[in-house]
């Protein structure tokens, strides 16, 4: 059998979209006339191996983190309860609410009733699916504990949810106090100064250099606004740009380690994320060699990467996984520490875990110091522009005074 996606008419003339199970698309078209449903179009969920190479809007959305998250957990519940694959996959399916979801573990569900593997099925969607998911799994159906594989995954994939949203979270903040404080500077700047200012401009005396040039500031500002702002948007585009060159971005990536802060929080994610990544990995019985190859995949500092793939490939010769990574550098010797135990007792995926975990609560503790401290800079930069544009206000009325006086 396989899914189709369908979009058909209620007697009452309202729109109705879903997904069936069908040897063919007259199947569906019989099934929704049972339903006293009027097909309108009908098409299989999963589209051939060869137009998959061009992905459409719908399949390009996949799930996003805490969706897949969710799906992992339910399959690891369902998988553990003794439940056959394609009814947990159909559950699962049934579970959600947004039908593009829905469709997606549908289609998947054919492809596994067709006789490929689950892995095999997934590697449909690698935009949802990625190699390590999709490694593990493999490995899970392999050894027959396909429970436990997901039960894994499960854990990794909520971590792993859990440390971004509280590194986002701990960024939101900061970010909104800036983009508010420069809207707040802006509309003064356009709006109010001149307004209060040219009054005193108009008078005819002398103003005072802070009020002069804040007039000026202000009417620059009122002349090239747009012209700014285009120019900020080239610089935007412009870096990304640059960035996506491969020379330009290994350069940027190498010389960002060596930054004093920069360096430190970029060497900590992505230890944090390599040694998870392997730890869920080596934990489902795939091979080490495998298994670094795939967990290089989630670095993304392109400078590490590369030496990554050197390790990888000391460990293929015969050298320890602890020297190799060594030999890489920009790992912290706690983890070289926990890995050579590792090695010596036989559970190198209980360190590897360990060290993830270590690694992204320094993490998130090192954002979260530098997101208090960028907090009452915020302030004083608010603080001090608006004590700047309240003495440019005041300053000529002082010394009007004075001259009345």
């Amino acid at each position: 059998m396989a899914a189709f996606e369908y979009i058909a008419l209620d007697k009452r003339g309202r729109q109705k979209k879903g997904t069936l199970e069908a040897d063919s698309g007259r199947q569906v078209r019989q099934q929704l006339r049972e339903m006293q449903l009027a097909p309108l179009n009908v098409e299989p969920a999963a589209e051939s191996q060869k137009s998959r190479k061009s992905y459409s809007l719908f399949y390009a959305r996949g799930m996003s983190p805490l969706e897949l998250a969710l799906f992992t957990r339910q399959m690891a519940t369902l998988l553990a309860a003794s439940l056959p694959l394609e009814e947990a996959l159909r559950a699962v399916a049934q579970q959600t609410e947004k039908r593009h979801i829905s469709n997606l573990i549908m289609a998947v569900r054919s492809r596994v009733l067709e006789g490929h593997s689950l892995a095999q099925s997934m590697a449909e969607y690698p935009h949802t699916f990625n190699d390590m998911f999709r490694s593990t799994i493999a490995a899970g159906e392999q050894s027959g504990f396909l429970d436990s594989v997901f039960d894994n995954l499960a854990d990794y994939t909520e971590q792993r949810f859990e440390s971004r949203r509280n590194v986002e979270m701990a960024m939101i903040y900061p970010i909104v106090l800036m983009f508010l404080a420069l809207a707040i500077v802006g509309f003064l700047l356009v709006y109010i100064v001149p307004d209060i200012v040219g009054v005193f401009e108009n008078s005819g005396q002398d103003l005072p250099a802070l009020t002069s040039g804040l007039i000026s500031l202000s009417e620059f500002v009122q002349s090239y606004i747009l012209l700014i702002l285009l120019l900020v948007a080239m610089c935007i585009f412009g870096v990304r740009y640059l960035l996506s060159q491969p020379d330009i971005r290994k350069s940027w990536d190498k010389r960002k380690l060596e930054l004093p802060l920069v360096g430190k929080i970029a060497r900590g994610g992505n230890t944090a994320r390599y040694s998870s990544t392997l730890s869920i990995l080596t934990s489902s019985s795939v091979p080490l060699v495998e298994a670094m190859q795939i967990a290089s995949e989630v670095v993304n500092n392109v400078w590490i990467k590369e030496r990554l793939a050197t390790a990888t490939q000391h460990v293929s010769e015969g050298t320890s996984l602890r020297a190799a990574l060594d030999s890489a550098g920009y790992f912290p010797p706690m983890m070289l520490h926990m890995v050579a135990s590792g090695e010596a007792s036989g559970e190198l995926d209980t360190m590897l875990a360990k060290v993830s975990h270590y690694q992204q609560k320094e993490l998130e503790r090192l954002v979260g110091t530098l997101v208090k401290l960028f907090e009452p800079f915020m302030l004083l930069f608010m603080g001090g522009m608006v004590m700047t544009i309240v003495l440019a206000v005041l300053l000529p009325i002082l010394n009007m005074n004075e001259l009345l006086g």
